[in-house]
């Protein structure tokens, strides 16, 4: 599979504007299983089409999260009274636990011990930090990486740590020390366990690296099956969706962000995969397709 240089034109936005209703529908759709002793926290499980591995959606943040309209500058009041979002925009702090091949695995780790939620949760599910066997590392944002040290530990000692090459150099060889603390020390409390990858590499499980750029230099979305792993492809879902074209503040090169958000929106819709992203919507899934 190859989607690193797909080409995907401005017209496009016309037809995901057609497909927005479909994919923020199938939000409420049912999970497989849910776990009832951490039902608040971590309430939906999905099955890929394996029929052996299972993706579930952890939230990190605690409460409500809703964004003011102004954290996507480009998104002018017309659009915001249009969608209805002039109270907020939903979103999540999220990662996702793997069980694939009889092991666990987490795409990314969230805020943190002591900010999120992610120990207290797996610690519901009779899942320990030492039965991680692989974190695949979507970029270096600290809402995404921060749960990977405490006190100066790594959190998941027998975890071995999948990176992009190119995330990792732009944080740790290019920009300035004072800036990138959090990123360098992730690095190298977890250096005798790191393990670099390109786009378009196929990793442990069978997990495709996908090309998404623009978020961060290096930010990477994964595929495994039906299941595509976003990332911070939306911030925004409900505003985002019908409108690729709008970034966050976040987005570190807004021009390489829209075309990353056009072309693997239009990816997943045309292939009916289940999206799942760490700032959508609860319980941040997104399937497309479900509620046609």
């Amino acid at each position: 599979m190859k989607l690193n240089h797909l080409s995907v034109s401005y017209a496009l936005v016309g037809s995901l504007i057609l497909t927005a209703s479909l994919l923020l529908a199938s939000c409420t759709s049912k999970p497989i299983a849910t776990t009832s002793s951490a039902k608040n926290l971590f309430p939906n499980t999905y099955a890929l089409d394996d029929g052996e591995s299972t993706i579930t959606w952890i939230k990190d943040n605690q409460g409500t999260t809703m964004h003011e309209a102004g954290l996507f500058p480009d998104a002018t009041p017309e659009v915001i009274a249009e969608l209805g979002l002039q109270y907020g925009i939903a979103s999540t702090i999220s990662c996702f636990l793997l069980h694939a091949d009889g092991k666990w695995a987490l795409f990314d780790t969230g805020l943190g011990i002591g900010k999120g939620q992610l120990i207290t949760v797996l610690d519901s599910l009779n899942v320990s930090s030492e039965s991680i066997s692989e974190l695949f590392i979507t970029h270096f944002h600290g809402d995404h990486i921060g749960g990977m040290v405490y006190e100066g530990k790594p959190v998941f000692p027998n975890a071995e740590v999948y990176v992009g090459q190119r995330e990792y150099d732009a944080w740790i060889n290019e920009m300035p020390k004072e800036n990138t603390r959090m990123q360098r020390e992730a690095m190298d409390v977890y250096k005798n366990r790191l393990h670099f990858f390109q786009f378009g590499d196929t990793l442990t499980h069978g997990i495709v690296c996908i090309d998404a750029v623009g978020h961060t230099p290096g930010h990477t979305v994964f595929q495994k099956g039906n299941l595509l792993v976003i990332g911070d492809l939306l911030h925004g879902a409900a505003l985002q969706i019908p409108h690729p074209e709008i970034c966050a503040r976040f987005d570190m090169d807004k021009e390489q962000a829209v075309a990353s958000r056009i072309r693997i929106l239009k990816y997943a819709a045309d292939n009916n995969l289940l999206m799942a992203g760490m700032h959508l919507p609860e319980p941040a899934f997104i399937k497309p397709g479900q509620a046609k």
